[in-house]
């Protein structure tokens, strides 16, 4: 089936099985592979990407849901003429990543968060990224990358 959608900010048309998740059209149909492929039951948030601005596990959601006016962003899509968005500029200058695999889904779960409430406190920054395991940081560094860019909106 032809399932049309907006893919960072771009108009896309993919022929997919009614099966096939999000998750496997990005990586496999679109060649976009900064979304990672993780636990595949919604465990993890490796796979996190923003679908009409919400934070989603693409593993979960099936291409066959989305319909024209559905807006999905992944990590590829907060680059802009090839300078970072400012919550990865921060995780890069706080060491907010190790392996790195984490890193896409935590950085638009964040996006998320900063989206619905621009000033989060340091509780709800945790609840934030509460669906996204990391086993290299020990978040203490993901959350001061969060408080980073926090500050420098204010």
């Amino acid at each position: 089936m032809v399932i049309r959608f907006k893919l960072n900010g771009r108009d896309v048309e993919v022929d997919v099985e009614p099966q096939r998740t999000l998750l496997e059209t990005l990586r496999d149909r679109v060649q976009l592979t900064g979304t990672k492929m993780g636990c595949e039951t919604g465990e993890c948030g490796a796979c996190t990407v923003l679908l009409n601005g919400e934070n989603v596990n693409s593993c979960l959601v099936l291409t066959s849901t989305l319909h024209t006016q559905d807006e999905v962003t992944t990590i590829e899509g907060l680059e802009n003429d090839g300078i970072l968005d400012p919550i990865q500029q921060a995780f890069a200058e706080r060491g907010a990543l190790q392996c790195g695999y984490c890193t896409p889904g935590m950085i638009l779960s964040v996006k998320a968060l900063l989206n619905r409430n621009p000033h989060p406190t340091r509780e709800e920054i945790k609840q934030g990224i509460s669906g996204n395991l990391c086993r290299c940081t020990g978040y203490e560094q993901i959350i001061e990358a969060v408080e980073q860019v926090i500050e420098g909106r204010s």
